[in-house]
């Protein structure tokens, strides 16, 4: 079982981050975000808002960002509930992280599509990268997390890296989707075989010019 990334000590959080406010951009953000809501419904920004502090929190860390409880107990001051509501939702939903991640957050799919497809090899590859389940790399760059289903099963195997996903994957493409992030370049998003969206694999078989990009259909109707 995977051990979950160590938590610091309260102390130690309670200084860091005890005076946490938004920045300047954040609060415009924000105010945007509380503005979508009429008088008494504020609850209902708890999610756009604590994905906007856990981000204010990466940026501030050059971390993909977690939420602190005095983060949380922030956010739960900004639209006037119990700090019990929101920590509720924070620990609900596996995007927000309650302990402190690495700069690239790489979480595998692991679900059967996943798993049938290869997600072992996808491991493998992270495994012998230097990256361990539930634990972050000596120098802060990859937290591993496993995962249950990304939605992405037409593309399996598949992990989600921060706000982008990586498809098709084998050992050999996560390696260098690993390795391009650890030089700091920007891998490209998405299939990692070329084939767009989740088309068939070797591209569409069948209405072959509805999906030629530079098909002119002028005067055909």
């Amino acid at each position: 079982m995977a051990e979950a990334p160590q938590i610091p000590d309260e102390a130690e959080v309670r200084a860091r981050w005890g005076d946490f406010a938004w920045n300047d951009a954040s609060g415009v953000k924000a105010k945007e975000i509380l503005g979508r809501y009429p008088p008494g419904r504020e609850q209902s920004a708890s999610l756009p808002l604590l994905d906007l502090a856990q981000r204010q929190v990466g940026t501030e860390t050059n971390t993909q960002g977690w939420l602190p409880v005095p983060v949380i107990e922030f956010v739960a001051k900004q639209i006037n509930v119990a700090y019990m509501r929101v920590y509720e939702v924070a620990t609900f939903y596996t995007m927000f992280n309650m302990a402190p991640v690495g700069r690239y957050h790489v979480q595998v799919c692991g679900t059967t599509p996943c798993m049938l497809s290869g997600s072992d090899d996808v491991l493998a590859a992270c495994k012998n990268h230097g990256l361990v389940k539930g634990r972050t790399t000596p120098d802060g760059l990859f937290t591993l997390t496993e995962v249950e289903c990304m939605g992405t099963c037409a593309n399996a195997p598949m992990v989600q890296i921060n706000d982008d996903n990586y498809e098709d994957l084998d050992y050999d493409r996560t390696i260098t989707v690993l390795e391009a992030l650890a030089r700091g370049e920007t891998p490209a998003a998405g299939s990692t075989i070329g084939r767009r969206a989740s088309c068939p694999e070797g591209g569409p078989t069948t209405l072959k010019a509805m999906v030629d990009e530079n098909h002119d259909y002028r005067g055909q109707w």
